[in-house]
């Protein structure tokens, strides 16, 4: 008897010590999760877009017969050969590739399938189904261009300026 308590005197950990400490943790790590998952439900889950109306620059900013694009709203503005303007999505038609303006040729390709666009984003050929949609633009009080993407516009609506 006296050797068997002497070994456990040597030895810290007993077996009982062990399972309690190793279901206590257990215990713990379910309530930690039960805990980041109920604040995860109760949490909004926003998606962060950029707002679906934004200033493009002022009217001079665009040259006639220029192509340019707006980066962070994936929007060309184009000014024609005539003197108006049209915002025309880049966002390709056929699978949401980001197209590209090509000065040498006048067009609007989309780098993943060979879709292209006249200047105004009418299809000319390859897979997409359909045009680049138009948005809405005015101007404001001081010139500055105003395009709301969430308004589609027919091919036939531009703005004079």
């Amino acid at each position: 008897m006296q050797e068997k308590a002497k070994k456990e005197e040597g030895n810290p950990i007993t077996r009982r010590y062990f399972l309690e400490a190793m279901g206590g943790g257990a215990i713990g790590i379910v309530a930690a999760g039960s805990v980041i998952l109920t604040a995860q439900f109760l949490s909004p889950n926003v998606l962060r877009e950029p707002p679906s109306k934004f200033k493009a620059g002022v009217v001079e900013d665009f040259p006639v017969g220029s192509v340019t694009l707006n980066k962070k709203q994936k929007v060309f503005i184009v000014r024609a050969q005539e003197g108006y303007l049209v915002a025309v999505s880049a966002v390709c038609t056929h699978l949401g590739c980001i197209t590209n303006w090509k000065s040498e040729e006048g067009i609007i390709a989309c780098p993943c399938h060979g879709s292209k666009f006249d200047g105004e984003g009418r299809l000319i050929e390859g897979p997409a189904p359909r045009s680049l949609p138009k948005f809405a633009m005015t101007t404001d009080d001081r010139g500055q261009l105003i395009v709301d993407k969430g308004v589609v516009v027919g091919e036939e609506v531009i703005l004079k300026v």
